[in-house]
Order: structure tokens, then sequence, then C-alpha cells
């Protein structure tokens, strides 16, 4: 049971990379970008090569980075220079890496299980999971309280101020969408070497996984104020792992997953300080339209 939990928490924090990345496109940028279901098994893709080439495990986990890095940067070209839509620019990027990923493994599902791995033999998993995610966090932390990483919010918030700075806004959502997709590749070449295997379908819903998890961490730890938005995403992404994998131990199968996942956008959603209020109107009316305050509407009736 315990060792269960425990890779529950592995796997919540390998997919927290993931989060971060979708962090900055959906509360930065306030960009819907679907290209992560195509980035994450990008990720996953090149890892899978790079290994089978014999290339250093860590290497491969620098080469997925700089694979979603080259995928963020296509979606924004295609947002800002070609003025494609925002979802249809994820969603185009989304479809083409899904050739590509299977150009670059050569098949759709390749085993790594004989393979070298970041995952050093006599280290606990969880101990190197902990420091990549830290080594991201604070990076992105960093980032973000720099110069640079304030014009980066000040484009989701306020456009035209960047503008009026003299900054190209379109530049800036291409570096935001090039970092998130980096992170998110990052976080499918880790969960290629963690599962030791890479499948061409391991990004489907991630998307939704990455918003789930935004939303929860921020229902339950946004009141708590020493906490970071990317600490806040870390804990979200855990806390969601959590919930499918008990969804599990209450007997579900793992083809209600998707649902699962559903529900729970939902209920956070109805959590996340807002109100469901259904006020049924009047619809008799009684001497006329005395009982009516717009009297207008109801000679219409």
């Amino acid at each position: 049971m315990i060792d269960f939990w425990i890779s529950v928490l592995e796997q919540g924090l390998i997919f927290s990379i993931m989060v971060l990345g979708v962090y900055i496109t959906y509360k930065i940028l306030d960009f819907p970008d679907l290209s992560v279901d195509g980035s994450f098994p990008l990720g996953a893709s090149v890892t899978a090569a790079a290994l089978m080439g014999g290339i250093n495990p860590y290497i491969a986990c620098l080469l997925s980075l700089v694979a979603g890095l080259a995928a963020g940067t296509i979606t924004g070209l295609l947002h800002v220079k070609l003025k494609i839509t925002n979802l249809l620019s994820g969603i185009l990027v989304m479809i083409g890496l899904y050739s590509i990923n299977l150009r670059v493994m050569g098949k759709a599902n390749v085993p790594l299980f004989n393979k070298d791995n970041i995952f050093i033999e006599g280290v606990h998993p969880l101990i190197v999971i902990v420091l990549f995610v830290l080594l991201v966090k604070l990076a992105l932390d960093f980032f973000l309280n720099t110069k640079l990483g304030f014009i980066l919010k000040a484009t989701g918030d306020n456009p035209q101020l960047v503008t009026s700075l003299g900054m190209d806004k379109g530049l800036i959502k291409i570096l935001g969408l090039a970092m998130s997709n980096g992170l998110v590749a990052l976080s499918g070449g880790m969960m290629a070497q963690y599962r030791r295997f890479s499948d061409v379908g391991m990004g489907t819903g991630i998307i939704v996984m990455g918003l789930a998890s935004i939303i929860i961490g921020e229902t339950i730890f946004k009141r708590i104020s020493i906490l970071k938005a990317s600490a806040i995403g870390i804990l979200g992404s855990v806390l969601y792992n959590a919930c499918t994998a008990f969804a599990l131990k209450l007997n579900f199968q793992t083809t209600d997953l998707k649902l699962i996942t559903a529900v729970i956008v939902v209920i956070a959603l109805s959590m996340n300080g807002k109100t469901l209020s259904f006020k049924p109107k009047k619809l008799l009316f009684r001497g006329g339209n005395s009982y009516v305050k717009n009297r207008e509407s109801a000679q219409n009736i």
C-alpha cells in the first residue's frame, strides 16, 4: 500500500513540471494552448530515441526540453505571425506532432527496460524526481521575478502596457509558449524514463490534467499567502493524481479515468469561489401585468 502511494507521489511530481508549463499559458498568458497534448509525447519520443541511440539520459532530458521549445515556438509563430487563432494554432501543432512523434520513434511504442535512465541505482527515484522538480520550480520563480518575467506576466494582463513600453508583445507570447511546451516536453521525457516506455498516445488529455491540477491547487491552497503559484501548481498536481489513484482503489476501471477527470474539474470549478444558483422565473401572472416589474416585457408575452 505504501509503495502504491509513493508511486502516486512520484508520478504527481513528474506531472507537476507539465503543470508549471500549462500554468504559463493558462494563467499568465491567458492562452488556451492545446499543443501540449502533442509536446508531452514529443518529449517522451525524443528521450526514447536518444536512449536507444546510447545518449546519456540527462542529455536526453535536455534534448526533450529543446524539442518542446521548438514546438512552442511554432505554435507562437502560427498565432503571432500568421494571425491564426490561439485555439487553432495549438490544434494544428498538436496534430502535426503526432506524425512527428511517430517519425522520431519509428513506431507507436518503444520499450526502454534495458536502457540507462536518470534514476540512479541505489538512490530512491523520489529523491531524483524531487531534485528535478525543485530545480525547475526555482528556475521558473527566478525568471518570473526578472524584468522579462514581469513583462511576460504583463502581456497576459495588459498587452497595451507592454506595447507602450516599446516591447513586442507577439515576441513575448512566443517566448512564453516556447517555455511552456519546453517544460511539458521535459515532463514527458522524465515520465518515459520513469515508466520505461514511450507511447505516441501518452499525451492524450494532458491539457485537461494540467488545468485540473491548477484549479484544484488554487481552490485549496490559494489563501495560503506563503505559497507561490509554482508551489500551488505542484501541490495541485500531486492532489489530482491522488484523486485519480483513489478512484482506481475504489475499483473504477482505468477506462473511466477521463470521466473521473471531468468530474474532478467540475467539482474544483464549483468550489473555486463560484456559486451555482438557480432562480426559476415566474411564468404565471395574475391580474394582467401588475406582478411584473418590466411591463413592456409582459406586454410582449
